[in-house]
């Protein structure tokens, strides 16, 4: 019975991090500006569900700005959806990204921050400061236009 359970203790699951990018980092889009990260993001969504449920989205930079994906990180009702700092967290270091620009959009095309919207960037800017990942933007989406946290010094 000893033995048993000791060579339990040694039978886990093997986990492995892989990062496999189908372009070169010359071919990748660049953000400069805000405007780039909305035109970027906004070109890469479905138009079919912005005015009907919130999503959360990131926008994964290397180094010198560049694109390295889009990840939807949740999906969820008219007015909420869930933001969990593991995922997000968890899908830029397995991307190696450097940056990060935050999104998600408001089906109601209100483009103030909520007291949440504000409460949620600044424990995930915080986050990325202990992990060496820079927040560097968080953008509320709309089909016509777009607010960006970091034009306005919220972050």
């Amino acid at each position: 019975m000893k033995a048993q359970i000791q060579s339990s203790l040694f039978m886990v699951s093997e986990i492995k991090v892989s990062y496999q990018p189908k372009f070169r980092a010359s071919e990748r889009p660049k953000v400069i500006r805000s405007k780039d990260a909305y035109n970027i993001l906004y070109n890469n969504l479905d138009h079919s569900r912005i005015e009907i449920s919130e999503q959360f989205y990131i926008l994964l930079l290397n180094r010198d700005n560049n694109v390295i994906g889009i990840s939807e990180i949740s999906s969820g009702g008219f007015s909420a959806t869930v933001v969990d700092p593991k995922l997000i967290f968890g899908i830029a270091l397995k991307s190696a990204a450097a940056g990060i620009i935050l999104a998600h959009n408001h089906p109601s095309s209100n483009l103030q921050p909520s007291n949440q919207d504000l409460i949620v960037t600044k424990k995930l800017v915080e986050a990325g400061k202990l992990l060496d990942l820079q927040i560097l933007d968080h953008l509320i989406l709309s089909k016509y236009n777009y607010f960006s946290f970091g034009d306005e010094g919220l972050i």
